[in-house]
C-alpha cells in the first residue's frame, strides 16, 4: 500500500490559500464597486446642484412673470379707477381689506392670495361708463343708474374666459359685489349663500371704503358712522358672518386706512346717506 507523503495539514494550508485568494478578489471587487459608487454619487451631486440652480432660476423667472402679471392687472384696474377716484389708493385698500376678511374667515392661503390680487378688479367695468355719469356730483337719474349698474356685467365680460385662477375669482367679484344678502342687489338679485363669498367680502369693504372716502358727490363719513350703517345692514345688505368678522377687527381696517377724517363734536345723526349712495344701491 502506497503512503501519502503530504502531512495532514497540507490540504488545510492549500484550502486557506484558496480562501485568501478568493477573499482578496472579493475585496478588490468591493473596492472597485465603492469607486464606481463614489463616482456615481459625485455625478448625482453635480446633477443635484445643476437641478437646484435650474429650479432657482425658474423660480426667479416665475416671480418676475408673476410680478409683471399683477402689474399689468393693476394698470388695467387703474385705467378704470382713475375715472372715478382721485388716486389708486382705493384699490389698494380694497385689496388689503378683502384679504384680511378672508384670512379671518379661515380661508386657505391660496384663496386669500387670489382675493388679494382679484379684489382690486371689482370695478374694472367702470372703464366703459361715461365720465359724465361717474363724476356726476349729485343724484343719478333712473337711466343713469341703469347705466352704472352695467359696470358689473361689463367687468365680468372683460375678465371672462381666462385660464388664470385669479382672473376667474376677479370675474366672480366683478359681477357679484353689488348683490345683497336679502336679494335686493344687482345685477342678478342673488341672495344669501347664492352670492359668491368673494362677492360678499368685497361688497362689504367696498361700501365701507366708499363711506369713509371723499367722492365727487359726498364728503367722507367718520368711521363711527360707517360702523353704525354696517351694523344696521348686517343680515340685510351684508352677509352676517362677513359683517361680524369686519366689526370684530375694525381696528385693523382703520389701520389699513392710512388717513381717516375725524369729525369731533359731531353727532352721528348729522350724517345721512347721500342720494347718490342710495341711488347706486349701496345700502
Amino acid at each position: 500500500m502506497e503512503k501519502n507523503n503530504l502531512s495532514p495539514g497540507t490540504s488545510n494550508i492549500e484550502q486557506l490559500k484558496k480562501y485568501a485568494d478568493d477573499l482578496n478578489k472579493i475585496c478588490q471587487s468591493e473596492k472597485q464597486k465603492r469607486k464606481e459608487l463614489e463616482a456615481a454619487y459625485q455625478q448625482l451631486m453635480k446633477y443635484s446642484d445643476d437641478l437646484n440652480n435650474t429650479v432657482l432660476k425658474l423660480k426667479a423667472a416665475h416671480q418676475e412673470l408673476q410680478e409683471a402679471y399683477i402689474d399689468t392687472i393693476n394698470r388695467l384696474v387703474l385705467a378704470a379707477e382713475y375715472k372715478d377716484e382721485d388716486t389708486g389708493a382705493h384699490i389698494v385698500r380694497i385689496s388689503r381689506y378683502s384679504a384680511l376678511i378672508a384670512e379671518k374667515l379661515g380661508l386657505p392661503t391660496k384663496e386669500i392670495q387670489n382675493i388679494l390680487y382679484a379684489a382690486p378688479m371689482h370695478d374694472v367695468g367702470k372703464i366703459g361708463i361715461p365720465d359724465s355719469i361717474l363724476m356726476k356730483p349729485g343724484k343719478l337719474t333712473d337711466e343713469e343708474f341703469e347705466i352704472i349698474k352695467t359696470h358689473t356685467t361689463m367687468g365680468a365680460k372683460i375678465l371672462a374666459n381666462s385660464k388664470a385662477e385669479v382672473l376667474k375669482v376677479a370675474e366672480l367679484i366683478a359681477v357679484s359685489h353689488h348683490e345683497k344678502w336679502n336679494g335686493k342687489g344687482y345685477p342678478r338679485g342673488l341672495s344669501g349663500g347664492k352670492i359668491p363669498l368673494v362677492g360678499r367680502i368685497v361688497g362689504l369693504v367696498d361700501v365701507f371704503d366708499a363711506l369713509i372716502s371723499k367722492r365727487p358727490y359726498k364728503d367722507p363719513f367718520p368711521v363711527e358712522v360707517a360702523l353704525d350703517i354696517i351694523k344696521k345692514e348686517r343680515g340685510e345688505h351684508f352677509d352676517p358672518d362677513v359683517a361680524d368678522v369686519f366689526l370684530e377687527n375694525i381696528d385693523k381696517f382703520v389701520k389699513i386706512k392710512a388717513e381717516v377724517d375725524s369729525a369731533e363734536d359731531v353727532s352721528l345723526s348729522d350724517f345721512i346717506w347721500s342720494e347718490r349712495d342710495q341711488a347706486e344701491g349701496k345700502i
